[in-house]
């Protein structure tokens, strides 16, 4: 079994993820599942290219508009006893970085998002394979934003959440089957608005509340031969029940959010991953993302998702360096402004050190 666990390690935690919305990781219990006491520490970079043409087809070049990104991670599992165990996970699962490019129509538009997330969770073993699980998730955000003629930012605020869930496993064929369900957090913003007049820059204190949306995540793994292991899940979001509506900006009823979803997103994920020796093992997996619909936020014009990541870890002893890389392709978005964007791409690179003890 622990072969099997080998592979699925580097399959499942080693390739970062670009999600829906403004999700950055699919926010995995892999953890909960590994045996013994576990620490481990990542750190993923990405490369989104976002661009299009402003204001409709044919249109002005907007600019690579999707800035770079680096995220880390730190989680610990350990065992109370032989049916109790829990895990610590600090991690950063969401967040957005938009900037247009000086020397283009809407050059200097910018909006920030910025998140981290410590999750405790508890995961308890019944006779026959079931397990459950539940946690608390402490969240952190705040955002900033610019505009023409129109500048907001939120102090950082901090929510609270909750998560369930249930799984099955046959050590005999590595199978496990997990299902979790995440509750919305709801943030309420402080926030400074300037908006800019003939007189000068008038400034605003105001509030408004934001919910991270709730989400199902499904996780699945199984055997199918000797060393090879099959994995995958099915991630579901309620991105339509997330909006940033600051209280100036949104004044006019006629004004559409700074940033809102259409849809709610779907996630799958399929992929074999193969242990080659004692040392190393290695994946790859396939993934797409349904999208928000449109007319998208022009802070967030992206649309569905396709992607390929490959995974390779290495153990010695205790310890497993793992890497992974991930590659998307992003369909395209039209704005609330009738701005186009198309056949845009992302690719990221991850690193996780484990460590057991």
């Amino acid at each position: 079994m622990r072969k099997y666990l080998a592979t699925g390690l580097v399959a499942l935690i080693a390739t970062p993820a670009l999600g829906g919305g403004i999700e950055r990781s699919p926010q995995s219990m892999a953890i909960l599942f590994e045996e013994g006491n576990y620490v481990e520490f990542g750190v993923t970079h990405a490369r989104p290219r976002v661009s299009g043409e402003l204001f409709g087809p044919g249109g002005p070049d907007s600019g690579n508009i999707a800035r770079r990104f680096t995220t880390g991670s730190l989680a610990l599992k350990s065992d109370i006893n032989e049916n109790l165990s829990f895990a610590l996970i600090l991690d950063q699962p969401f967040g957005a970085d938009t900037l247009y490019p000086m020397g283009t129509p809407l050059g200097g538009a910018r909006g920030k998002i910025d998140n981290t997330t410590l999750t405790g969770v508890m995961r308890y073993k019944f006779d026959g394979g079931f397990s459950a699980h539940a946690g608390l998730r402490s969240s952190w955000t705040s955002g900033r934003v610019s505009l023409p003629g129109y500048d907001m930012s939120t102090n950082t605020d901090q929510a609270f959440g909750y998560l369930l869930g249930v799984a099955y496993e046959m050590p005999e064929i590595a199978l496990r089957v997990a299902l979790t369900y995440n509750s919305k957090i709801k943030h309420s913003f402080n926030a400074l608005e300037e908006v800019a007049t003939p007189a000068g820059v008038v400034p605003f204190d105001t509030s408004f509340n934001t919910n991270i949306p709730q989400s199902v995540n499904l996780e699945f793994q199984t055997g199918v031969a000797e060393d090879t292991l099959v994995f995958g899940s099915v991630r579901w979001v309620n991105w339509k029940d997330f909006s940033i509506e600051p209280t100036v900006y949104q004044s006019d009823p006629a004004t559409p959010p700074l940033v809102a979803y259409q849809k709610n997103s779907v996630t799958y994920t399929l992929g074999v991953g193969r242990r080659f020796n004692e040392n190393w093992s290695g994946s790859v997996s396939l993934s797409h993302d349904t999208g928000n619909g449109n007319p998208t936020s022009n802070l967030g014009p992206t649309g569905k998702r396709n992607s390929i990541g490959l995974g390779v870890s290495y153990t010695m002893d205790a310890m497993t360096i793992s890497a992974g890389l991930q590659y998307s392709r992003i369909g395209s978005a039209t704005t609330n402004i009738g701005s186009e964007f198309s056949s845009n791409s992302a690719i990221g690179g991850g690193i996780r050190i484990g460590y057991r003890f």
